[in-house]
Protein backbone atom coordinates (compact mmCIF):
# COMPACT_ATOMS: atom_id res chain seq x y z
CA UNK A 1 0.00 0.00 0.00
CA UNK A 2 2.68 2.38 0.54
CA UNK A 3 4.44 1.75 -2.79
CA UNK A 4 0.56 2.71 -3.99
CA UNK A 5 0.28 6.24 -2.37
CA UNK A 6 3.82 6.46 -3.36
CA UNK A 7 3.09 6.95 -6.87
CA UNK A 8 -0.34 8.72 -6.08
CA UNK A 9 1.82 11.63 -4.39
CA UNK A 10 3.90 11.50 -7.66
CA UNK A 11 1.45 11.88 -9.68
CA UNK A 12 -0.75 14.55 -7.38
CA UNK A 13 2.66 16.64 -7.43
CA UNK A 14 2.73 16.05 -11.18
CA UNK A 15 -0.74 17.84 -11.69
CA UNK A 16 0.24 20.47 -9.41
CA UNK A 17 3.45 21.34 -10.91
CA UNK A 18 1.72 21.97 -14.58
CA UNK A 19 -1.72 24.11 -16.05
CA UNK A 20 -2.91 20.44 -16.67
CA UNK A 21 -5.02 20.00 -13.16
CA UNK A 22 -5.83 23.88 -12.59
CA UNK A 23 -7.44 24.36 -16.37
CA UNK A 24 -9.60 21.39 -15.97
CA UNK A 25 -10.42 22.27 -12.42
CA UNK A 26 -11.14 26.21 -13.43
CA UNK A 27 -12.87 24.91 -16.49
CA UNK A 28 -15.46 22.43 -15.10
CA UNK A 29 -16.19 24.98 -12.00
CA UNK A 30 -16.81 27.38 -14.78
CA UNK A 31 -19.67 25.04 -16.70
CA UNK A 32 -20.89 23.80 -12.85
CA UNK A 33 -21.33 27.31 -11.81
CA UNK A 34 -23.31 28.80 -14.86
CA UNK A 35 -25.12 25.87 -15.04
CA UNK A 36 -26.62 25.97 -11.81
CA UNK A 37 -27.00 29.84 -12.02
CA UNK A 38 -29.18 29.38 -14.87
CA UNK A 39 -30.93 26.70 -13.04
CA UNK A 40 -31.51 29.22 -9.86
CA UNK A 41 -32.77 32.20 -11.65
CA UNK A 42 -35.78 29.41 -13.18
CA UNK A 43 -38.73 30.69 -11.48
CA UNK A 44 -40.84 27.71 -12.80
CA UNK A 45 -38.53 24.57 -10.67
CA UNK A 46 -38.29 24.25 -7.01
CA UNK A 47 -35.63 23.68 -5.11
CA UNK A 48 -35.68 19.76 -5.34
CA UNK A 49 -35.64 19.84 -9.19
CA UNK A 50 -32.62 22.78 -8.85
CA UNK A 51 -31.10 20.55 -7.32
CA UNK A 52 -31.77 17.22 -9.54
CA UNK A 53 -30.87 19.09 -12.54
CA UNK A 54 -27.61 20.17 -11.15
CA UNK A 55 -25.98 16.91 -10.58
CA UNK A 56 -27.37 15.97 -14.11
CA UNK A 57 -25.40 19.12 -15.05
CA UNK A 58 -22.03 18.04 -13.43
CA UNK A 59 -22.20 14.10 -13.89
CA UNK A 60 -21.39 16.13 -17.77
CA UNK A 61 -18.86 18.10 -16.73
CA UNK A 62 -17.26 15.31 -13.98
CA UNK A 63 -16.81 12.71 -16.65
CA UNK A 64 -15.10 15.20 -19.22
CA UNK A 65 -12.83 16.25 -16.60
CA UNK A 66 -12.21 12.73 -15.47
CA UNK A 67 -10.94 11.64 -19.08
CA UNK A 68 -8.76 14.51 -19.70
CA UNK A 69 -7.37 14.11 -16.06
CA UNK A 70 -6.31 10.35 -16.99
CA UNK A 71 -5.06 10.89 -20.35
CA UNK A 72 -1.53 11.53 -19.58
CA UNK A 73 -1.16 9.00 -17.00
CA UNK A 74 0.22 6.69 -18.94
CA UNK A 75 0.84 8.48 -22.15
CA UNK A 76 2.68 10.80 -20.77
CA UNK A 77 5.01 7.98 -19.53
CA UNK A 78 5.54 6.39 -22.50
CA UNK A 79 5.86 9.69 -24.50
CA UNK A 80 9.02 11.00 -21.77
CA UNK A 81 10.16 7.03 -22.04
CA UNK A 82 9.54 7.61 -17.77
CA UNK A 83 7.33 4.35 -18.28
CA UNK A 84 10.53 2.33 -18.54
CA UNK A 85 12.06 3.09 -15.17
CA UNK A 86 8.48 2.34 -13.59
CA UNK A 87 8.40 -1.36 -15.37
CA UNK A 88 12.10 -1.48 -14.47
CA UNK A 89 11.09 -0.96 -10.45
CA UNK A 90 10.31 -3.10 -7.66
CA UNK A 91 6.53 -2.34 -8.23
CA UNK A 92 3.84 -4.42 -9.32
CA UNK A 93 1.60 -3.21 -12.23
CA UNK A 94 -1.38 -3.12 -10.42
CA UNK A 95 0.26 -0.74 -7.47
CA UNK A 96 0.92 1.73 -10.43
CA UNK A 97 -2.28 1.42 -12.31
CA UNK A 98 -4.00 1.75 -8.26
CA UNK A 99 -1.83 4.70 -7.67
CA UNK A 100 -2.25 6.51 -10.95
CA UNK A 101 -5.97 6.40 -10.10
CA UNK A 102 -6.49 7.88 -6.99
CA UNK A 103 -4.40 10.79 -8.09
CA UNK A 104 -6.62 11.42 -10.44
CA UNK A 105 -9.30 10.46 -8.03
CA UNK A 106 -7.78 12.81 -5.74
CA UNK A 107 -8.12 15.69 -7.96
CA UNK A 108 -11.86 15.28 -9.00
CA UNK A 109 -12.73 14.61 -5.09
CA UNK A 110 -11.02 18.28 -5.07
CA UNK A 111 -13.40 19.64 -7.45
CA UNK A 112 -16.85 17.88 -6.27
CA UNK A 113 -15.58 19.18 -2.69
CA UNK A 114 -15.45 22.84 -4.30
CA UNK A 115 -18.85 22.50 -6.21
CA UNK A 116 -20.23 22.06 -2.63
CA UNK A 117 -21.15 25.79 -2.14
CA UNK A 118 -23.81 25.94 -4.90
CA UNK A 119 -26.08 23.17 -3.24
CA UNK A 120 -25.86 25.16 0.19
CA UNK A 121 -27.17 28.17 -1.99
CA UNK A 122 -30.56 26.73 -2.42
CA UNK A 123 -30.91 26.86 1.16
CA UNK A 124 -31.15 30.83 0.95
CA UNK A 125 -34.78 30.53 -0.40
CA UNK A 126 -35.52 26.86 -0.13
CA UNK A 127 -35.17 23.81 1.61
CA UNK A 128 -33.39 20.34 0.28
CA UNK A 129 -32.80 17.46 1.91
CA UNK A 130 -29.17 17.16 3.09
CA UNK A 131 -29.22 13.16 2.31
CA UNK A 132 -30.65 14.09 -1.48
CA UNK A 133 -26.98 16.21 -1.27
CA UNK A 134 -25.18 14.08 -0.30
CA UNK A 135 -26.35 10.90 -1.96
CA UNK A 136 -26.03 13.24 -5.43
CA UNK A 137 -21.96 13.71 -4.93
CA UNK A 138 -21.63 9.90 -3.85
CA UNK A 139 -23.14 9.24 -7.31
CA UNK A 140 -21.11 11.86 -8.87
CA UNK A 141 -17.88 10.30 -7.43
CA UNK A 142 -19.11 7.07 -8.60
CA UNK A 143 -19.05 8.05 -12.11
CA UNK A 144 -15.94 9.56 -12.04
CA UNK A 145 -14.19 6.93 -10.65
CA UNK A 146 -15.46 4.85 -13.45
CA UNK A 147 -14.72 7.22 -16.16
CA UNK A 148 -11.49 7.32 -14.63
CA UNK A 149 -11.07 4.24 -14.69
CA UNK A 150 -11.77 3.95 -18.69
CA UNK A 151 -9.71 6.94 -18.58
CA UNK A 152 -6.41 5.33 -17.60
CA UNK A 153 -7.38 2.18 -19.59
CA UNK A 154 -7.51 4.39 -23.08
CA UNK A 155 -4.16 5.57 -22.09
CA UNK A 156 -2.16 2.19 -21.37
CA UNK A 157 -3.05 1.33 -25.30
CA UNK A 158 -2.20 4.84 -26.62
CA UNK A 159 1.39 6.18 -27.28
CA UNK A 160 0.13 9.70 -26.85
CA UNK A 161 -2.16 12.22 -24.91
CA UNK A 162 -4.33 13.12 -28.14
CA UNK A 163 -4.79 9.02 -28.85
CA UNK A 164 -5.26 8.20 -24.85
CA UNK A 165 -7.81 10.89 -25.42
CA UNK A 166 -9.58 9.77 -28.12
CA UNK A 167 -9.96 5.69 -27.16
CA UNK A 168 -11.25 7.16 -23.79
CA UNK A 169 -14.05 9.23 -25.08
CA UNK A 170 -14.99 6.79 -28.13
CA UNK A 171 -15.40 4.21 -24.64
CA UNK A 172 -16.85 6.15 -22.65
CA UNK A 173 -19.64 7.18 -25.32
CA UNK A 174 -20.69 3.92 -26.35
CA UNK A 175 -21.48 2.96 -22.95
CA UNK A 176 -23.63 6.35 -22.55
CA UNK A 177 -25.20 5.77 -25.58
CA UNK A 178 -26.13 1.77 -24.67
CA UNK A 179 -29.45 3.59 -23.12
CA UNK A 180 -30.39 4.75 -26.62
CA UNK A 181 -29.65 1.33 -28.29
CA UNK A 182 -31.50 0.12 -25.62
CA UNK A 183 -34.49 1.65 -26.08
CA UNK A 184 -34.57 0.88 -29.69
CA UNK A 185 -33.93 -3.27 -28.94
CA UNK A 186 -36.67 -6.12 -27.67
CA UNK A 187 -37.04 -7.51 -24.12
CA UNK A 188 -34.68 -9.07 -22.50
CA UNK A 189 -32.15 -7.68 -24.25
CA UNK A 190 -33.30 -3.65 -23.64
CA UNK A 191 -33.17 -4.44 -20.19
CA UNK A 192 -29.74 -5.62 -20.60
CA UNK A 193 -28.16 -2.46 -22.55
CA UNK A 194 -30.03 -0.12 -20.27
CA UNK A 195 -28.58 -1.53 -17.29
CA UNK A 196 -24.82 -1.62 -18.54
CA UNK A 197 -25.84 1.96 -19.57
CA UNK A 198 -23.17 4.38 -17.46
CA UNK A 199 -25.53 6.61 -16.87
CA UNK A 200 -29.27 7.36 -17.69
CA UNK A 201 -30.47 4.75 -15.34
CA UNK A 202 -27.57 3.77 -13.34
CA UNK A 203 -27.69 7.65 -12.46
CA UNK A 204 -30.56 8.72 -11.99
CA UNK A 205 -31.63 7.11 -8.31
CA UNK A 206 -28.35 9.81 -7.58
CA UNK A 207 -29.93 12.45 -9.17
CA UNK A 208 -32.97 11.95 -7.22
CA UNK A 209 -31.37 11.42 -3.62
CA UNK A 210 -32.20 7.38 -3.63
CA UNK A 211 -29.29 5.39 -2.87
CA UNK A 212 -29.48 2.15 -4.61
CA UNK A 213 -27.26 -0.86 -3.71
CA UNK A 214 -26.87 -2.01 -7.63
CA UNK A 215 -26.55 0.91 -8.72
CA UNK A 216 -23.17 1.38 -6.37
CA UNK A 217 -22.29 -1.91 -7.24
CA UNK A 218 -22.51 -1.12 -11.39
CA UNK A 219 -20.01 1.57 -10.59
CA UNK A 220 -17.60 0.30 -8.60
CA UNK A 221 -17.69 -3.19 -10.85
CA UNK A 222 -17.00 -0.92 -14.09
CA UNK A 223 -14.25 0.66 -12.00
CA UNK A 224 -12.75 -2.70 -11.20
CA UNK A 225 -12.58 -4.13 -14.80
CA UNK A 226 -10.86 -1.26 -16.78
CA UNK A 227 -8.53 -1.20 -14.08
CA UNK A 228 -7.71 -4.64 -14.08
CA UNK A 229 -8.23 -4.54 -17.75
CA UNK A 230 -5.19 -1.57 -17.63
CA UNK A 231 -3.34 -3.71 -15.27
CA UNK A 232 -3.05 -6.96 -18.07
CA UNK A 233 -2.53 -4.64 -20.82
CA UNK A 234 0.91 -3.51 -19.11
CA UNK A 235 1.90 -7.14 -18.28
CA UNK A 236 1.29 -7.73 -22.03
CA UNK A 237 3.60 -4.45 -22.53
CA UNK A 238 6.37 -5.30 -20.16
CA UNK A 239 6.35 -9.11 -21.41
CA UNK A 240 6.70 -8.06 -24.71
Amino acid sequence: MSRVLLIARRELFAYLRSPLGTVILAAALLVDGIYFYALGLSEKLVSADVLREFFYGASGSTMIASLFLSMRLFAEERQTGTLVLLNTSPIKDWEIVAGKFLSAFAVIGALTLLTAYMPALIFVNGKVSIGHILVGYAGLLLLASAAIAIGIFGSALARSQVVAIIISAVILVSFLALWKVARAADPPLNRFLSALALHHDNFRPFMLGRLEFGRVAYYVAMTYFFLLASTKVLEARRWR
